[in-house]
């Protein structure tokens, strides 16, 4: 390990075992304990008690001839124990009530599924009287402010894909198409949306792209609020500082 890489605290029996499980996945094919060893540029005896440690812990198996170790299908089966989004909701739980105590309003947060919105989780307000929308819930794409926000964190053909296969959007006239392709350039260059909600009336939507651009990742974040209380209760801007305090911490917790 080099200087520049080094970290500020060191954990050497951790870095090997690392090594060693990184170095067989990079090989893909099994290997002795003089190889492994000498592939992660250490001496047979420094490896021997992790490569045990490791076999004991059922990372990797030893064929019973030769001896060669190989990695076994444990670390595959973490990986795909719990799926991305599992994850995303896990993270983005303590985030979004610290949204909701902090506005006094609502969240959610969505992925897309089968071409619509997906609501995946969702606070509610700690007030006595608040929205609600439950988890499990679809919504269309184009007539959701989640909705459009999404649409504008794809590349023009995948947006394009999408819109195609929308049953409202094929009904739309040019001008209520051109208005959606305008809505959502706006979404790019501003970094989130706010509007009346077009599916329930009295409602405001904000939201906020949830991801990082180098990966597959996609949600959105998004506070509905009675649009009765805007300015009474608290703030466009307020709103919008609050949920981009929360889209940063989520996409800290998520590598960003």
């Amino acid at each position: 390990m080099t200087e520049e890489n080094s970290t500020k605290y060191n954990a050497p029996a951790l870095d090997k075992g690392l090594d060693i499980l990184e170095y067989l996945s990079k090989e893909g094919v099994p290997l002795s304990q003089a190889e492994i060893a000498q592939g992660i540029q250490k001496t047979p005896s420094e490896i021997y008690r992790m490569l045990v440690c490791l076999e004991e812990r059922g990372y990797i198996t030893r064929s019973s001839n030769a001896g060669k170790y190989r990695l076994s299908l444990k670390m595959y089966s973490l990986s795909h124990r719990h799926t991305p989004f599992d994850e995303l909701k896990r993270v983005a739980h303590y985030p979004m009530h610290n949204l909701s105590a902090s506005t006094r309003q609502s969240c959610h947060l969505s992925i897309i599924n089968n071409d619509q919105l997906l609501i995946i989780a969702q606070t509610r307000s700690p007030n006595a009287v608040s929205l609600s929308i439950e988890e499990g819930t679809h919504f269309p794409l184009t007539l959701t402010t989640s909705g459009r926000v999404f649409l504008s964190m794809f590349p023009e053909d995948k947006r394009n894909d999408l819109l195609n296969r929308d049953v409202h959007y094929s009904k739309w006239s040019q001008k209520q198409k051109d208005e959606l392709i305008q809505s959502i350039e706006k979404v790019k260059q501003d970094g989130h949306r706010y509007a009346k909600s077009k599916i329930t009336s009295g409602i405001t939507d904000f939201a906020v792209p949830i991801g990082l651009d180098d990966s597959d990742l996609k949600a959105v974040l998004a506070v509905s609020v009675f649009t009765s209380s805007l300015d009474e209760e608290i703030s466009v801007e307020q709103i919008l500082k609050a949920l981009k305090t929360t889209q940063a911490e989520i996409n800290k917790l998520i590598g960003g």
